[in-house]
C-alpha cells in the first residue's frame, strides 16, 4: 500500500481559494486602514503640533461597535466567532494603525511577564513600547516625567480588595485616570523542583500570596513564604533556584523558562483584577464612562452622610467607595468614589460642585471610558 498523500479532494481545493480571497481581502483592508491612521497624524499636525494621537473615548466607542456589529453578523452569517473575540482582533489592528501615527510608551510594573503587562497588552494591544518599572510610585513618575505617555496600575482585586498604595500615590499626584482594564488572574506555581515536597520556599507580590492562601496552606504547609515586588519578580529568584517556587503567570513561565509545577492555584476561580490607566491629559465622554473622585469629611457625626447626599439627589450612581487615612490628622480618613458617568453630564457635574462644596478636600481623579474589554 502506497504511503503517498492522497490529492485534494476539488471542495477542498475551492474552499482553500475562498481562504486565500478571504486573507487578500483582509490584508488590503488593514493596510488601507493604517494609512488613513497616517494621514489622520498629519491633519491633527498641521492643526496642532501638540496633538493627542490616543483618544480612549473614541477607542471606546469604536470598540463598542465592534461588538455590535459582531452580534448582528453572528445572527446573519451563523458566525463563529465570539464577541469578546473579534474585539480583540479589532483591539490589535487598533493598536497598529495608532503606531502607525504617533509609537506610543506604556510604564507598567515590572519586570517583564508580570499581569500587569498582561493589562498593557489588552488594553493597548501589540504594538506600544512597553517600560518596566520597579515599583507603582514608578509607574506614576515615568509618566509625570514625560518619560512614557502612559501608565498601568493595579487598584483592586476581586476577592482581595484594593491595592492600597495605588490610592495613596493618586493623593500626591496630579495625573488623571483615562481608562481601566479586568484581567482574569489565574496563577501557576513555577518551579524547576521535582515535586511539591521538593519546594521548600515560596515567593509572589503579597497580592497573589493572600490570593492563594488557602493552596498554600493544604498543600505546601512547610514551605517559607516570601514576598517580591512582583510575581515577575519572584518567577526570576525561583529561576536560580531548584527549591524555590514563584507564584507566577503562564506567560512568566515561557519567559524565564520555568515548568509550571500546579496550575489555577488561585482560591477563587473568578479571581479578577482591575487596573487603571493613568495619564497627565482629560478626555472627552465615551457615553458609557466612570468618575474617580478623592474626598474627605470634616470629622463630626453624619458627615460622609452629608457628603454623599449630592449624589443621592442628583440619582448619579456610586460604584465604589474606599477610605484611606489622611496622614494629616489622625483618625481622619480620605475617601475614593467611583461614580457611573462623566464630570461633564449635567447631573454628575452638579453633584460634584455640591459634594464639593461640603467636603473639607476635593479632587478629580479622571473621568474615563468603562473598560470594553
Amino acid at each position: 500500500m502506497s504511503d503517498a498523500p492522497q490529492p485534494d479532494s476539488p471542495e477542498l481545493i475551492e474552499l482553500r481559494k475562498r481562504i486565500d480571497a478571504c486573507d487578500r481581502k483582509i490584508i488590503k483592508l488593514i493596510q488601507e486602514r493604517v494609512l488613513v491612521a497616517a494621514d489622520i497624524a498629519k491633519a491633527k499636525l498641521a492643526v496642532d503640533v501638540d496633538a493627542s494621537f490616543y483618544r480612549p473615548e473614541r477607542e471606546a466607542q469604536v470598540l463598542r461597535k465592534v461588538r455590535q456589529r459582531n452580534q448582528l453578523l453572528r445572527e446573519e452569517l451563523s458566525g463563529l466567532v465570539s464577541d469578546d473575540d473579534m474585539v480583540r482582533l479589532m483591539r490589535e489592528i487598533m493598536s497598529t494603525s495608532l503606531a502607525a501615527e504617533m509609537p506610543m510608551t506604556v510604564a507598567y510594573l515590572g519586570p517583564e511577564g508580570t499581569y500587569t503587562q498582561g493589562a498593557v497588552l489588552k488594553h493597548f494591544g501589540q504594538a506600544v513600547n512597553n517600560v518596566d518599572v520597579k515599583t507603582i510610585a514608578d509607574v506614576f513618575r515615568v509618566v509625570e516625567q514625560g518619560k512614557a505617555h502612559f501608565g498601568v496600575v493595579p487598584v483592586e482585586n476581586s476577592t482581595e480588595g484594593v491595592i492600597t498604595h495605588t490610592l495613596d500615590c493618586f493623593a500626591s499626584s496630579d495625573l488623571k485616570v483615562c481608562g481601566e482594564v479586568q484581567l482574569p488572574i489565574n496563577h501557576q506555581l513555577l518551579s524547576h523542583a521535582d515535586g511539591l515536597t521538593a519546594v521548600e520556599k515560596v515567593y509572589a507580590h503579597p497580592q497573589a500570596l493572600a490570593q492563594c492562601r488557602d493552596w498554600l496552606e493544604r498543600y505546601l504547609p512547610d514551605a517559607e513564604v516570601h514576598t517580591a515586588n512582583s510575581n515577575a519578580e519572584a518567577a526570576i529568584i525561583a529561576s536560580k533556584n531548584q527549591s524555590s517556587a514563584a507564584i507566577a503567570s503562564d506567560i512568566a513561565a515561557k519567559l524565564y523558562d520555568i515548568p509550571i509545577l500546579a496550575s489555577g492555584i488561585e482560591d477563587e476561580r473568578n479571581n479578577t483584577t482591575r487596573f487603571l490607566i493613568i495619564g497627565r491629559d482629560s478626555y472627552a465622554s465615551s457615553g458609557e464612562d466612570k468618575t474617580t473622585i478623592m474626598v474627605s469629611a470634616p470629622n463630626k457625626v453624619g458627615s460622609l452622610f452629608e457628603l454623599l447626599k449630592p449624589l443621592y439627589d442628583a440619582g448619579v450612581d456610586m460604584s465604589r467607595i474606599e477610605s484611606r487615612p489622611s496622614r494629616q490628622t489622625n483618625w481622619e480618613y480620605v475617601f475614593f468614589i467611583d461614580l457611573i458617568g462623566h464630570v461633564d453630564d449635567p447631573k454628575v457635574s452638579k453633584a460634584l460642585a455640591s459634594l464639593e462644596s461640603k467636603s473639607a478636600y476635593f479632587k478629580l481623579i479622571g473621568s474615563y471610558p468603562i473598560g470594553v474589554l
